[in-house]
């Protein structure tokens, strides 16, 4: 059963790590061509992004609550009550929308804490701006990506995805360095390009929605729904644990982009390279997790338990295995990795200490991001959540900030400067995915047990605790 749960796996996370892979593209092309133009410029990109995907992975969290939701109603053959799901996250991200530009446009309090150079301030505010005008586009996007997601219908999204991702160049190039008639913009260039192509998501989701007739069935356009209590109060108590769950993870690597800042552009630069690099080495596992949470959410809506765990089982061990090879290959072939991000030397050696950690820590993020995906096809965030916070606050911020700054004499003078806040934080998360795979089995062998006893069949508690 091992190899067959793991081609369902397959089927539905190769069109998702396509997508993935695109959307994490935007950043890696960012990183090089910024690189290109300058230190400055490559710092003010590392600085600016961390920022904004802090706040849009926050509020894309408290969306994506619509996926587990939806996939639950699918897998129960409630179709028309999926269409009422996405009317009432379309209010949502509306009302998501407002704080996140508010605090894309005046982000003085945030930049306080990184005390960067005036004019390195000037470019990301700039950068940050752009982005603004963004989000509203980039929230709706996620709204019909979550639906796709629960139908297992990721193609489409994935074909846009990589549609913006052909358009990136062009219009990074045009920004960033200027012409026909557009002055050149340096770093925050990437910034427009990344609006732009985030409203064309958004319109054309819409549209495909409203016209196709694989989303007929939903009746998603057929009524009007104003806000309805109930249903967002549902959205949310799923959701805001999930935006709380991402906000913990992406701050723990903002607030590391934002304390590194101290030790100066060189070391910046060098954080940002290896933290591109392993946010495209981490879209692996996260395409497994979010294809496993939805095969193993419709097969909880189905109440196939059983098929539910093994499912996710099966998902952890294939992830962990293809993490331990891709942590190998990119250990070995460090050096040319890194010389593609840059042409300084100087960054280059920033950098090359920092791929070592990002190799070893696959392992761990892999059996987390599994682990919490799991747990939220069967609706449970909030245990998340405070796993979450102890491990990568408490752990990998705290401790990252201990050995960084070398706050304790005799620490070894490697983990001082950013090999410290990346060997605290690969500790967080291994710790952290011991936790949530601890915590799913508890899960997953209680609702087996209720199955059973609901069915009327006798239930050994022995084997009813079994992984």
């Amino acid at each position: 059963m091992l190899i067959q749960d793991i081609r369902r796996i397959l089927a539905l996370a190769g069109p998702l790590l396509a997508g993935q892979l695109a959307v994490i593209g935007f950043g890696v092309i960012d990183t090089m061509m910024s690189g290109r133009a300058s230190a400055e410029d490559l710092a003010a990109i590392g600085l600016g992004s961390s920022i904004y995907i802090t706040v849009y992975i926050s509020l894309t969290g408290v969306l994506q609550a619509l996926a587990p939701i939806a996939a639950q109603l699918y897998g129960a053959g409630q179709l028309r009550q999926i269409g009422e799901e996405v009317r009432q996250s379309a209010w949502l991200a509306l009302a998501l929308a407002v704080p996140g530009v508010l605090l894309l446009l005046f982000p003085g309090p945030i930049l306080s804490l990184a005390d960067t150079p005036p004019a390195l301030t000037g470019k990301v505010e700039r950068f940050l701006h752009l982005t603004a005008f963004g989000l509203p586009a980039a929230l709706g996007f996620r709204v019909y990506q979550a639906i796709n997601n629960a139908l297992s219908r990721p193609i489409m999204v994935t074909l846009l995805q990589v549609g913006g991702l052909a358009l990136k160049v062009p219009l990074n190039a045009w920004f960033i360095y200027g012409g026909l008639g557009i002055a050149p913009m340096g770093g925050p260039g990437c910034a427009l390009a990344s609006t732009v192509i985030a409203w064309g998501w958004c319109l054309t989701g819409i549209a495909i929605l409203y016209r196709g007739n694989a989303y007929q069935a939903l009746e998603i356009f057929n009524r009007w729904s104003a806000p309805r209590r109930a249903s967002l109060l549902a959205l949310l108590r799923l959701g805001v644990p999930m935006g709380m769950t991402y906000l913990i993870e992406i701050t723990s690597f903002t607030l590391m982009a934002l304390f590194i800042a101290r030790l100066g552009t060189l070391s910046l630069a060098g954080h940002q390279i290896a933290a591109n690099i392993g946010a495209v080495v981490y879209m692996v596992p996260l395409s497994l997790a979010i294809a496993t949470s939805v095969l193993v959410a419709q097969a909880v809506g189905a109440r196939r338990f059983e098929e539910a765990r093994r499912t996710a089982w099966s998902s952890i061990i294939f992830a962990v295995a293809l993490a331990a090879v891709l942590g190998i290959a990119l250990w070995l072939g460090r050096t040319a990795i890194l010389q593609m991000y840059s042409n300084d030397a100087a960054v280059i050696t920033a950098a090359l200490p920092l791929v070592a950690f990002i190799a070893l820590y696959q392992l761990a993020d892999a059996v987390q991001i599994m682990a919490a995906f799991i747990l939220r096809a069967y609706k449970i965030a909030l245990v998340p959540t405070v796993i979450y916070a102890l491990s990568l606050w408490g752990i990998g911020l705290g401790g990252g900030y201990v050995l960084g700054f070398g706050l304790i004499d005799g620490t070894p003078s490697f983990l001082h400067g950013a090999t410290g806040f990346w060997a605290a934080n690969g500790t967080s998360l291994a710790v952290a995915g011991l936790l949530l795979v601890g915590y799913f089995r508890r899960v997953s062998s209680q609702a087996c047990a209720e199955a059973l006893a609901s069915s009327g069949t006798s239930v050994d508690p022995k084997r009813a605790t079994e992984a």
